[in-house]
């Protein structure tokens, strides 16, 4: 056989390519602004780039707003063309047809989840966009984790509101670029007025509750993030022919002891294994006597780590670093997840605890703490 012959491109592959770098061409880019929870500063973000973006000569306008401004949003407005929403049964909407009619290089959509009323162009808001995407308009839009279809009945899980507005993940796949507007939680609870500054206090149970709610959301926008910005890459390498060849990288351990709470370290690694396509593995090293409801404790949590798939394993040792490094060598894992207590005794203060051992150890693993 030829070497000519060997190398020619399968026909499905190469109309694959050819039907992708059409539709890139054909098609205006898509910046999408995510936030994990609200007032993050999604708008302000997107505006300011709307603003630097016409200050660089390019034709940009607004063509939907959320209804209540912050002093900030409408500053950015001022110094941007805006299309006024158009009404229909007294709801406002934005007007695709003035858009289209106007046709500007970019245009930025707030509220990307919004729904629209029944006698609308299109249901949803992001059905609009999608035409004027095809009209080759780029669009910068916004939305927050909790709208996004595929993540609704998660998040709810963890805050316990319902929304009925969404957008498919789909959508989100086929953004160019995604920005997650990121802030720490403690910031996220004060602008929700959910933790006051002037009495704050990090310890306090409630505060903390909250905080760890948050958190899981920040990881999961994170982690939605890095997704799609890997479609992206598998997109680009359709459209210009390139064969993916990568297989499993990560290899994620997590060290479970008994009277701990693993429950969020488990699935934080289920969801780090699933987004690297990598492998969960969960350890515990017994070391001496437990009670009977540490013991029952323990069992359930290898119960939930088998019920996610990890590779469970007990290992028997009187120094649990040494362990865990050993099992770490032998399954080359990338990253290990360790619960570590804020309450230190003082011996841990004058030498160190067994987490600082295995973090001044661990040359060439990632180390993320879990504190309780």
């Amino acid at each position: 056989m030829s070497e000519t012959h060997l190398n020619r491109p399968d026909p499905e592959q190469l109309l694959r390519q050819l039907q992708a770098a059409e539709r890139y061409e054909r098609r205006g880019s898509v910046k999408v602004f995510l936030g994990y929870t609200s007032r993050v500063g999604k708008s302000v973000r997107m505006l300011d780039e709307a603003r630097r973006r016409k200050e660089r000569g390019e034709d940009v306008v607004v063509g939907a707003t959320q209804p209540v401004l912050s002093p900030d949003v409408e500053a950015l407005l001022a110094k941007l063309e805006v299309i006024p929403l158009k009404f229909i049964d007294g709801i406002p909407v934005m007007d695709v047809e003035a858009i289209l009619k106007r046709h500007p290089r970019v245009c930025v959509v707030d509220g990307l989840a919004h729904n629209n009323p029944p006698s609308s162009r299109h249901a949803r808001r992001w059905e609009d966009v999608e035409e004027l995407l095809e009209a080759g308009i780029s669009i910068l839009t916004s939305v927050n984790l909790q709208y996004i279809d595929e993540y609704k009945e998660k998040v709810e899980q963890i805050t316990g509101r319902h929304v009925v507005e969404s957008v498919p993940l789909s959508f989100l796949r086929s953004a160019d670029e995604i920005e997650v507007v990121d802030i720490p939680t403690d910031m996220a609870l004060e602008r929700a007025g959910e933790m006051p500054a002037e009495t704050a206090d990090l310890q306090d149970s409630e505060t903390a509750a909250q905080q760890q709610k948050l958190g899981k959301l920040r990881e999961m926008a994170l982690l939605l993030a890095a997704d799609i910005v890997d479609h992206q890459l598998e997109m680009y390498m359709l459209r210009h022919g390139v064969e993916q060849t990568w297989g499993t990288q990560e290899r994620i351990l997590v060290c479970i002891k008994a009277g701990v709470n693993a429950r969020q370290m488990l699935e934080s690694g289920r969801r780090n294994a699933d987004r690297f396509r990598g492998e969960l593995y969960v350890v515990h090293v017994r070391e001496g006597d437990t009670s009977p409801q540490e013991e029952a404790g323990l069992n359930e949590s290898l119960a939930h780590a088998r019920s996610l798939g990890a590779h469970v394993e007990i290992l028997e040792e009187q120094d649990w670093v040494a362990a865990v490094l050993r099992f770490a060598r032998e399954h080359r894992i990338t990253q290990i997840f360790i619960h570590h207590s804020r309450k230190e005794t003082w011996l841990e203060r004058l030498f160190g605890s067994g987490v600082d051992r295995l973090i001044r150890s661990a040359e060439g693993i990632d180390i993320r703490v879990f504190p309780q």
